[in-house]
Protein backbone atom coordinates (compact mmCIF):
# COMPACT_ATOMS: atom_id res chain seq x y z
CA UNK A 1 0.00 0.00 0.00
CA UNK A 2 1.57 3.42 -0.77
CA UNK A 3 1.04 5.87 1.42
CA UNK A 4 2.39 9.74 2.08
CA UNK A 5 2.19 10.63 5.76
CA UNK A 6 2.60 14.20 6.86
CA UNK A 7 4.17 15.23 10.45
CA UNK A 8 4.94 18.65 12.28
CA UNK A 9 1.93 20.66 12.24
CA UNK A 10 0.79 22.75 14.70
CA UNK A 11 -0.15 26.17 16.58
CA UNK A 12 2.27 28.75 16.34
CA UNK A 13 2.35 32.48 16.55
CA UNK A 14 2.84 34.95 13.68
CA UNK A 15 6.75 34.97 13.06
CA UNK A 16 7.45 31.64 14.22
CA UNK A 17 9.07 28.96 12.36
CA UNK A 18 7.94 25.41 11.13
CA UNK A 19 9.49 21.99 9.64
CA UNK A 20 7.09 19.86 7.93
CA UNK A 21 7.68 16.36 6.82
CA UNK A 22 6.27 13.88 4.80
CA UNK A 23 7.56 9.68 4.58
CA UNK A 24 6.69 7.93 1.95
CA UNK A 25 6.37 4.01 1.85
CA UNK A 26 4.93 1.59 -0.01
CA UNK A 27 7.14 2.67 -3.23
CA UNK A 28 10.07 4.75 -3.80
CA UNK A 29 9.35 8.67 -4.74
CA UNK A 30 13.04 9.07 -6.23
CA UNK A 31 11.83 9.82 -9.68
CA UNK A 32 9.01 11.70 -9.40
CA UNK A 33 8.09 15.26 -8.98
CA UNK A 34 6.84 16.14 -5.92
CA UNK A 35 4.85 19.34 -4.11
CA UNK A 36 3.17 20.52 -0.92
CA UNK A 37 -0.34 22.24 -1.27
CA UNK A 38 -2.68 23.18 1.32
CA UNK A 39 -6.14 24.22 1.58
CA UNK A 40 -7.72 26.88 4.14
CA UNK A 41 -11.12 26.47 5.32
CA UNK A 42 -13.45 26.73 2.72
CA UNK A 43 -11.03 27.45 0.18
CA UNK A 44 -9.50 25.64 -2.98
CA UNK A 45 -6.32 23.60 -2.60
CA UNK A 46 -3.87 25.91 -3.29
CA UNK A 47 0.09 24.90 -4.85
CA UNK A 48 2.46 26.05 -2.09
CA UNK A 49 6.05 24.31 -3.29
CA UNK A 50 7.25 21.76 -5.60
CA UNK A 51 10.80 20.22 -6.30
CA UNK A 52 12.67 17.85 -8.83
CA UNK A 53 13.15 14.46 -8.59
CA UNK A 54 17.02 15.61 -7.80
CA UNK A 55 16.20 18.23 -5.44
CA UNK A 56 18.44 20.74 -7.84
CA UNK A 57 15.38 22.52 -9.09
CA UNK A 58 12.65 24.01 -6.41
CA UNK A 59 9.88 26.19 -7.11
CA UNK A 60 7.29 28.50 -4.81
CA UNK A 61 4.01 30.27 -5.10
CA UNK A 62 4.26 33.79 -4.80
CA UNK A 63 2.41 33.64 -1.25
CA UNK A 64 5.67 31.92 0.21
CA UNK A 65 8.58 33.18 -1.85
CA UNK A 66 11.16 34.04 0.24
CA UNK A 67 10.01 32.58 3.78
CA UNK A 68 9.18 28.43 2.41
CA UNK A 69 11.97 26.11 1.48
CA UNK A 70 11.05 23.08 -0.12
CA UNK A 71 13.83 19.77 0.41
CA UNK A 72 13.57 15.86 -0.04
CA UNK A 73 16.08 13.43 0.86
CA UNK A 74 15.40 10.27 -1.72
CA UNK A 75 17.59 8.19 0.63
CA UNK A 76 14.78 8.49 3.21
CA UNK A 77 11.92 8.93 0.55
CA UNK A 78 11.30 12.02 2.51
CA UNK A 79 10.04 15.32 1.80
CA UNK A 80 10.18 18.45 3.73
CA UNK A 81 8.66 22.30 4.02
CA UNK A 82 10.57 24.80 6.00
CA UNK A 83 8.25 27.73 6.74
CA UNK A 84 9.37 30.88 8.16
CA UNK A 85 8.20 33.99 9.46
CA UNK A 86 4.64 32.47 9.76
CA UNK A 87 1.17 34.48 8.92
CA UNK A 88 -2.23 34.40 10.23
CA UNK A 89 -3.11 33.84 6.12
CA UNK A 90 -0.64 30.36 6.04
CA UNK A 91 -3.29 28.79 8.48
CA UNK A 92 -3.82 25.65 6.45
CA UNK A 93 -4.03 22.21 6.29
CA UNK A 94 -1.06 21.14 4.22
CA UNK A 95 -0.66 18.22 1.81
CA UNK A 96 1.81 16.49 0.43
CA UNK A 97 1.73 14.86 -2.87
CA UNK A 98 3.33 13.15 -5.93
CA UNK A 99 3.04 12.66 -9.45
CA UNK A 100 4.53 9.53 -11.33
CA UNK A 101 6.84 11.27 -13.54
CA UNK A 102 9.13 14.05 -12.87
CA UNK A 103 7.28 16.72 -14.90
CA UNK A 104 6.77 20.46 -12.79
CA UNK A 105 3.01 20.86 -12.27
CA UNK A 106 1.09 23.18 -10.08
CA UNK A 107 -2.42 21.68 -10.06
CA UNK A 108 -4.00 19.04 -7.73
CA UNK A 109 -5.61 16.94 -10.71
CA UNK A 110 -1.84 16.49 -12.20
CA UNK A 111 -0.48 14.35 -8.59
CA UNK A 112 -1.49 11.18 -8.30
CA UNK A 113 -0.21 10.34 -4.36
CA UNK A 114 -1.49 12.35 -1.52
CA UNK A 115 -1.04 12.15 2.46
CA UNK A 116 -3.74 13.12 4.89
CA UNK A 117 -2.69 16.44 5.72
CA UNK A 118 -1.28 17.81 8.72
CA UNK A 119 -2.63 20.99 10.05
CA UNK A 120 -1.03 24.37 10.54
CA UNK A 121 -2.42 27.50 12.57
CA UNK A 122 -0.86 30.79 12.85
CA UNK A 123 -2.17 33.09 15.72
CA UNK A 124 -1.86 36.48 15.18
Amino acid sequence: QVQLVESGGKLVQAGDSLRLSCIGSGRTFRNEYMAWFRQASGKQREWVAGISSSGSATNYGDAVKGRFTISRDNAKNALYLQMNSLKPEDTAVYYCAARTDWLFATTADRYDFWGQGTQVTVSS
